[in-house]
């Protein structure tokens, strides 16, 4: 059986499978919500380069909040 590091504090675990591990990849229902918690603050974030198609995106949208 698979042997992986938890990506939030690194504890070694055994992975089976999902039924037997809901919180996979992380190690813990507390290692899940530390990670959510840093989504949530943004310190995790998926930044898209600001390419003239993503302004053009952006425009349509209506940037403007009236």
């Amino acid at each position: 059986m698979p042997k992986i590091n938890c990506p939030n504090c690194k504890k070694e675990f055994v992975y089976r499978d999902t039924k037997e591990s809901p919180n996979f990849p992380f190690c813990s229902e507390r290692c899940k919500l530390i990670d959510l918690g840093a989504w949530l603050d943004e310190k995790h974030r998926i930044e898209e380069p600001m390419t003239p198609e993503a302004l053009s995106r952006i425009e349509k949208k209506g940037g403007n909040n009236e």
